[in-house]
């Protein structure tokens, strides 16, 4: 008797705190897939990372050794400044892309990483100034770049989305959720395929040094917003047309960009993930909605009160003015 009366309380204090206790494992399911990712990470990049190291040693060793007038202090300073450079976009080699990293062309292109924060990171601002105007351009640009994709992706999912699913809802019968299940599918291998598998086959045709791998590889680092800046379109040796090569890459990442959350939007509204997404938000309160609900309504019968008296006020001032006269009194009323 005690044993199942315990069972039933432990049951009703864990679903009294449902919400709490699916929060919680999400939370520990983040973390360990954070561990998980760098065990992964860990275990496959570090024996290539070692080897680069040890053959970076064995070319020093060798060119110090072949050229003794020169000190290794002397060649680290020249190396640390050639990195340096590097980091800014700026090489020394010869076969390096002799164009520069701040044309119009360029610029654009930097700027659209910017404010879609995927910042490869591979051109950034030399000077103070460009430093402190990339600060005041992002503070202002990101917020509304989000505005803009917001608007835009609301009016793109109205005809792709909701108004598809309603059609075939309405007009053919189909259960709703089934629909708006195999028209998110549809429109997620749409996606990949045009802006993912199409543009890869074409970059690894236009980048010399990119196979397919590579190819994929940079399209979904970059609208994933990740831009982690290995790997940059149009900064090889003599590259054809690059200028007009930049402005389409802008124009494909920030209709990319637009294309992915119109599919993350797609997959939001459907009625399975909306249910999965509440196991992990606060319940409101009964007593909140209800008082919510109150305060709704006082200030609804407020404003209409207002509205009322101030219509009464204007239909009054609107009135002509009429002097008030006295009624006339019968006269057997007065001799009365």
């Amino acid at each position: 008797m005690l044993q199942s009366l315990a069972g039933s309380s432990c049951v009703r204090l864990v679903e009294r705190h449902r919400s709490a206790w699916c929060f919680g494992f999400l939370v520990l399911g983040y973390l360990l897939y954070l561990v998980f990712g760098a065990v992964v990470f860990s275990s496959v990049e570090l024996p290539y990372e070692d080897l680069l190291r040890q053959e970076l040693r064995k070319l020093k060793r060798r060119f110090l050794e072949e050229h003794e007038c020169l000190s290794e202090p002397q060649l680290e300073q020249f190396l640390g400044r050639v990195l340096e450079a590097s980091n800014y976009g700026v090489s020394v080699l010869s076969n390096a892309s002799g164009n520069w990293n701040w044309d119009f062309t360029s610029a654009l292109f930097f700027a659209s990483t910017v404010l879609s924060t995927t910042g490869y990171g591979h051109t950034v601002p030399l000077s103070d100034g460009g430093k402190a105007f990339c600060i005041i351009y992002s503070v202002i640009g990101i917020p509304f770049t989000l505005l803009f994709l917001t608007a835009v992706v609301q009016r793109v999912t109205v005809h792709v989305t909701r108004r598809p699913v309603l059609y075939f809802h309405i007009r053919w019968g189909f259960s709703k959720q089934v629909v708006a299940i195999v028209h998110a599918v549809l429109l997620g291998f749409v996606t990949v395929s045009c802006f993912f598998f199409i543009p890869a086959a074409v970059f690894s045709v236009l980048e010399d040094d990119w196979n397919f791998l590579e190819s994929f590889y940079f399209c979904f680092i970059s609208l994933s917003t990740i831009g982690l800046g290995d790997y940059v379109p149009g900064e090889g040796y003599n590259q054809k047309f690059r200028e007009l090569y930049k402005i389409g890459i802008t124009c494909y990442l920030l209709l990319g960009l637009i294309a992915m959350l119109v599919v993350l939007e797609t997959f939001c509204e459907l009625h399975e993930l909306k249910k999965f997404r509440k196991m992990f938000y606060v319940k409101k309160d009964k007593d909140e909605d209800q008082a919510h609900i109150i305060e709704h309504d006082q200030l609804s019968f407020s404003s209409i009160s207002e509205q009322a008296a101030g219509l009464k006020e204007d239909q009054k001032q609107n009135e002509p003015f009429v002097a008030s006269q006295s009624p006339p009194y019968e006269d057997g009323s007065v001799n009365h």
